[in-house]
Parts: C-alpha cells; structure tokens; sequence
C-alpha cells in the first residue's frame, strides 16, 4: 500500500504519503488564497523526501470538504486526475473526519466537536464520539445557532478557536493534516470500510454566483 493524500478544503494546503503502517512523508502550509499554487509543489516535495515516483502509488486519498468551493476543487481536481493516469482507486473521506481523527490521536477522549472555518460568519461542524466515530452528518451554520448543541464538549479546528464565546474549550489541532487523513484511510483500507466518492460537499451554494437580474442578449 502507498497512499497520496491531499486536502484543500480548508487554508491548509496539506499533502501526505502513507505505506499502510506510518506516514513516510508530509507537508503542511496554511494560505487560503494559493491552494492552486502550493498543492503540486507540494505533492514533488513529499514524493522526493519519501525518494517515491508518483507512478508506485497504489491509491488517492482526498478530503471532499465540507469547504470552500474554489479551494476544495483545487484538492478533488488533482486527486481525480493522478488516479485517473495512474489507474488507481482515489477514496474520499470527510475532511472534518480527518480533524478529528488528529484529536483523537493527540489525547483529545469522549464526546467533542470539529469546527472549521465557512467564512460568512459561520462554521462547518459535526459531533463526533471520539477520534473515528462522527455523529451525524456535517453541517453549516452559525455558531450562535448551535450554542446549544455543541455545549459542554470540547472543541477543534479552527472554526472552533475563531468562536470561543461558543467553543470555550477549543484546542488544537486547528487545521486540517493530510497525515492525518493517510492514516485514517489506512485503518479504513485494511477494514474493508467504505468511502465517500470524490465529489465535493459544499453544503451551500458557491459565493460566485450569476446575478438574479442576469438578462441574456441575444445577437440580432
């Protein structure tokens, strides 16, 4: 097994190589506006410190959001594309699953929350039971809409630490780790579990958008 993985769905531009029992290579660079930018230098580098070609890969692990649509495509479109040449399997997993598989890994125990950053004042979050059990699906709303619901549990990501009148016991990590996200994968491979296809969760419609009083001309 040699797993790529690569997320954008967040500011991090985080890329990781993974042989099925530990993370042989990762690199991790928070810049919300260059993910188009740092993914594919990104992806040299990792392959070059593992002293790996792209062509040995056996598979794609990518994070399909919830995030952003201009950064989260940057990720999926590159996944898709190296399996697609390669002719391996790419397998999706939810990027706020990755996060909290990280706290898992850093001690975080019981009930907690993931929260990422949606712009709009607003959060993408979901519940988890520990480190690989999320409850529910993601979601996005404001964080002074689900005060109640993510009471009295801590709280990571980013999302959390931007709102810490709603999240008091934010903790790290606050962006999202594609070592992370290869070693979930890894576990999930070798369990025969399932995976979500890579098609981007947005949750709400994209911020570009054709305005309501658009009219088409139509040449004479």
């Amino acid at each position: 097994m040699l797993l790529l993985a690569v997320d954008t769905a967040t500011p991090a531009v985080t890329v990781a190589l993974h042989d099925g029992e530990s993370v042989l290579a990762e690199s991790n660079q928070v810049d919300a506006r260059r993910h188009g930018e740092l993914l594919l230098p990104s992806v040299d580098q990792v392959l070059a410190e593992a002293g790996v070609k792209l062509d040995a890969l056996t598979g794609i692990v990518v994070g399909v959001g919830p995030g952003p649509y201009t950064g989260l495509r940057v990720g999926l479109v590159t996944a898709t594309t190296f399996a697609a040449v390669l002719g391996v399997p790419v397998h999706g997993l939810c990027t706020l699953d990755g996060l909290a598989y990280a706290a898992g890994a850093a001690g975080i125990e019981g009930p907690f929350t993931v929260a990422t950053d949606a712009r709009r004042k607003e959060v993408y979050w979901a519940r988890y039971e520990d480190g690989r059990t999320r409850v529910g699906e993601p979601a996005v709303d404001r964080p002074a809409d689900i005060a109640e619901q993510v009471a009295g549990v801590p709280a990571v990501g980013q999302g959390a630490l931007l709102y810490p009148e709603v999240f008091p016991d934010a903790r790290g990590p606050e962006h999202q780790s594609a070592a992370a996200l290869a070693s979930l994968a890894a576990e999930r491979l070798a369990a025969g579990a399932d995976f979500l296809p890579p098609t981007p969760l947005y949750l709400r419609r994209p911020d570009a958008q054709v305005p309501k009083n658009y009219k088409v001309v139509t040449p004479q």
